[in-house]
């Protein structure tokens, strides 16, 4: 315990010292996902659950790209994006079911599956994305994906959504004390909804496409997401203060539906699985390459943003650790923790 707190301390000043519809392109695809055409043509539909100018969709598109080139135009992917077909855990219910083909989704939901995947929500876990990304490119990552295949999902890639940042309309965030009392949409998630508490804040599990409207109306004080989501999202329509906390990195993936994978051949597999992973780094450095921008743009558009000291934020997760270091795999944090460089 004192080896996490010790670890996580001295990444405070690292972490506070770095900055987070419908369908697209396609006509309706059949109903039977994954169904051949009457002409050989293969039709895959894509997910996710955010706006098009988000590096997801960015990447989907390159993902679609690389598909039909490498088979000739004989597997289509069409990509749906902002929830029109369900927020992140449908789809990923949907890959269970064999009614959605692949998603693009964050990894916490999948916690709610495949336990070990809640350690992605352990507040202030990696020092910055370099780790991030080293251990998800590890053994480690990949022990990660194989593991969804017990749940009929085929873990293709690691992507990445960035780390965390929380906006409200109620004040500007300089200090733990200021997120006392704020009611947060938080992801159903109960690392993550565990972080938040010990925050102060009062965690409010919802689905996404409900989250705009809710901010609107004050149903809501704030919600948390990577400066991607909030500025293709356009929150700072509706919230005024952006603290930049980075208290959690936000992994995604690229998910494939077993039922589907099971119905193509075994190239075809390898060309889904390769594009997953090509188009899943483009989308990594896209989405590196877009932040400071975005922070600036939120800024223009009005928001005040604070950069709060992160100390006591890490200082209040360490209750976190106590509470869930024995319900992961046995070594699995410290073997993240050790990989930071």
């Amino acid at each position: 315990m004192k080896k996490f707190i010790a670890m996580l301390l001295c990444f405070a000043m690292v972490l506070s010292m770095t900055a987070c519809g419908g369908k697209t392109e396609e006509t309706e695809g059949p109903e039977q996902q994954g169904q051949q055409t009457s002409e050989g043509t293969v039709t895959l539909k894509a997910a996710h659950s955010v706006a098009e100018t988000h590096p997801y969709h960015l990447g989907l598109i390159r993902f679609k790209e690389l598909v039909e080139e490498r088979t000739n135009g004989a597997v289509v992917v069409e990509l749906y994006s902002n929830a029109v077909l369900g927020d992140e855990r449908a789809c990923i219910e949907g890959l269970q079911m064999g009614t959605l083909d692949i998603a693009v989704s964050s990894t916490g939901p999948l916690g709610n599956f495949k336990k070990d995947f809640l350690v992605l929500d352990l507040p202030y876990l990696f020092k910055d994305v370099t780790h991030a990304r080293t251990v998800l490119d590890s053994g480690i990552g990949q022990g990660l994906l194989d593991s969804l295949n017990d749940i009929g999902i085929v873990g293709a890639a690691f992507w990445e959504n960035g780390f965390r940042n929380v906006t409200n309309a109620k004040r500007a965030i300089n200090t733990l004390a200021d997120m006392k009392g704020l009611k947060l949409r938080t992801m159903e998630n109960e690392v993550h909804m565990a972080a938040f508490k010990t925050f102060g804040v009062d965690p409010t599990p919802m689905a996404w496409s409900e989250v705009f409207t809710s901010l609107q109306t004050g149903a809501l004080d704030g919600q948390e997401n990577p400066i991607a989501i909030i500025h293709a999202q356009q929150l700072n329509t509706v919230q005024d203060y952006l603290a930049i906390t980075n208290h959690v990195y936000s992994p995604s993936a690229l998910l494939i539906s077993r039922i589907t994978m099971d119905k193509l051949d075994k190239t075809t597999q390898e060309v889904l699985l390769a594009a997953a992973k090509e188009a899943g780094a483009y989308e990594r450095e896209l989405l590196s390459s877009m932040e400071t921008a975005q922070i600036a743009e939120l800024e223009e558009a009005g928001m005040t943003i604070t950069r709060p000291d992160l100390s006591e934020f890490i200082a209040a997760a360490q209750t976190i650790y106590a509470d869930y270091e024995d319900q992961f795999t046995e070594g699995l944090i410290d073997e993240m923790l050790a990989m930071a460089k």
